[in-house]
């Protein structure tokens, strides 16, 4: 399924937490959080859980924690919990407390205790590979362990002596004692706690040879926080019963409730962490925050605006389906988003030089530019201009191609952008026939006025000779070539990645941004919205992100195409 209209507000989450609010459920109070695991980096998948969350705590006079679900050491890291944060606070979100469910280490291990006491946890000696063919499949009951039955005082004191960091790896599990017949696989007696002697916790250093699991951790944590509505993606909605038990058999201080909601795909990218890791060790991308990436970390170089990602995922709306989103959405709202807020300038791409005969060869023009022709709060900028220019070689035929072309062609005529209306008069073409300057003259009358007795129908940008700076541009582009990468079962998914993700040019701007600081947007008139370079560009080398094209071009390569 993909969704190509989704209403914007349709959010069932928003409904449910409305009634509970006007019902005075949780006093009317309402609690979220957003858990990520410190495992990697977030991608715009998560996008929609950040907004999600911390959107309803807001719109509700809430709150929303940031809780680090730090229960594996072997794979977290402290980069990435500085990168997470500083995710969410790009996107506009700020939480009202910053947790850790290691904060929760002590309490969660009394709570196993307690379960234990309670003839609803055992120790359990079975390896991994028994365990699994303990546990049953879909479609026959499991077994129970020969150890289930131990008593509360043998499984007390192995329990601490795990603790203690007695046993080795793999030797032992603390499990929750239901229902092996179950036909919930996450019922089946489920691992509470495993021992891991060696890690060194990001945060607790070598405290703890035992850790908890996610199941049994969340839920706990959601409770210890006095969490109202938890809200998570649809492949825990099984889980769900694994979470209520766990409320149903301790004394917890909170009562949450677990709402599942359908993930974000998105066409032409994959979301996978498998997948993306692989991208950035085989070298298909240069590192996670590549603009061609799906992290949060590649949307922000690329130069996506904040404002744009909420605005898509209130457009795409929370249903109780998974589905693939159309990426033209995602596109239409940063096209939107900047439209209104990037300052206007000129860039040239593929340079070609024009000499215009006529103008003084030591005269130097200065013309004032608006920097957005909707809004004039953003000011004025100062363009040079003189007789050598560059324009894009695009803009130039010697023959046109019919009636309605409108640029510059041999013998033709083109407003050049803020400035005068220029003719071309001759070619200088290369030993191979490659044209390489052109020669123009001006019409002096036409500064800010129409030529007298003729009508121009072309306006191009362009850029001073002598005062331009030369950039690098890297045009980014879809990163796959179909809109579900590794849909073909019998074909590598990396056989979809396009080859023209990234094209590098050299080109130049006008000197009014040649300066501007790393992240700053631009929309290049008549080329594409374009960012500084946050890790590249330097002073006096700028290099531009190509953030997105003025128009959906991949739209008309399809309809070419089918």
């Amino acid at each position: 399924m993909t969704t190509t209209d989704a209403k914007p507000g349709n959010n069932f989450i928003r409904a449910i937490i409305d009634e509970d609010v006007r019902n005075g459920v949780n006093d009317g109070r309402v609690a979220t959080r957003f858990p990520p695991e410190p495992n990697g980096y977030l991608h715009i998948g998560h996008v929609k859980s950040i907004c999600l969350n911390f959107g309803m705590a807001r719109d509700f006079g809430g709150t929303c924690n940031l809780r680090f679900d730090d229960t594996n050491p072997d794979r977290e890291n402290p980069e990435y919990v500085e990168a997470i944060k500083e995710d969410v606070r790009w996107l506009g979100f700020e939480w009202n407390e910053l947790r850790y469910a290691s904060d929760y280490f002590e309490n969660l291990y009394r709570f196993a205790e307690d379960l234990i006491r309670a003839g609803k946890a055992y120790v359990c000696d079975l390896s991994n590979e028994e365990m699994r063919s303990y546990r049953g499949t879909l479609t026959e009951p499991g077994r129970d362990s020969p150890y289930r039955e131990r008593a509360v005082e043998d499984n007390l004191d192995l329990f601490r002596r795990m603790r203690a960091g007695e046993f080795e790896d793999g030797s032992r599990v603390l499990r929750a004692k239901i229902d092996m017949a179950s036909p919930n696989i996450n019922l089946r007696d489920p691992t509470l706690y495993r021992i891991r002697r060696g890690a060194v916790h990001h945060q607790t250093g070598d405290a703890w040879p035992v850790y908890p699991l996610y199941d049994y951790t969340h839920t706990l944590s959601d409770a210890l926080e006095g969490i109202t509505h938890s809200l998570c993606t649809l492949e825990f909605e099984d889980h769900r019963p694994l979470y209520d038990w766990f409320l149903d058999n301790l004394e917890v201080p909170a009562r949450p409730r677990q709402y599942e909601f359908g993930r974000l795909n998105l066409e032409y990218t994959v979301l996978s962490k498998r997948r993306l890791t692989q991208l950035v060790e085989e070298g298909h991308v240069q590192g996670w925050d590549d603009p061609r990436m799906p992290t949060i970390a590649g949307i922000r170089r690329r130069g996506f605006p904040p404002q744009a990602l909420r605005d898509f995922c209130e457009r795409v709306g929370v249903t109780k389906s998974d589905g693939l989103v159309e990426l033209a959405m995602l596109e239409n709202s940063v096209r939107e988003s900047l439209d209104l807020t990037a300052p206007r300038a000129m860039a040239v791409l593929d340079p070609l030089r024009v000499v215009i005969e006529n103008y003084p060869e030591d005269r130097t023009e200065e013309f004032e530019a608006a920097n957005h022709p909707k809004d004039p709060r953003m000011g004025t900028r100062s363009v040079p201009f003189s007789r050598e220019l560059y324009i894009d070689r695009g803009d130039f035929v010697e023959v046109p191609p019919n009636r309605k072309y409108k640029r510059l062609a041999l013998h033709g005529e083109v407003r050049l952008r803020n400035a005068y209306v220029v003719r071309c008069d001759r070619v200088i073409k290369d030993g191979e026939g490659r044209v390489v300057e052109l020669r123009c003259s001006y019409d002096p009358a036409t500064l800010g006025a129409g030529p007298e007795g003729r009508k121009v129908k072309g306006v191009i940008h362009w850029v001073c000779a002598r005062r331009s700076i030369g950039a690098e541009m890297r045009l980014y582009d879809r990163l796959f070539t179909v809109p579900n990468p590794g849909a073909d079962k019998g074909r590598d998914w990396k056989a979809d990645l396009s080859p023209d993700s990234l094209v590098t040019v050299n080109g130049l701007v006008e000197p009014a941004v040649a300066a501007a600081a790393p992240g700053s947007r631009f929309q290049f008139e008549r080329e594409g919205y374009f960012c500084v370079d946050s890790r590249d560009s330097v002073p006096g080398r700028p290099v531009f992100n190509r953030t997105i094209t003025l128009r959906d071009t991949w739209q008309k390569i399809v309809a070419r195409e089918s």
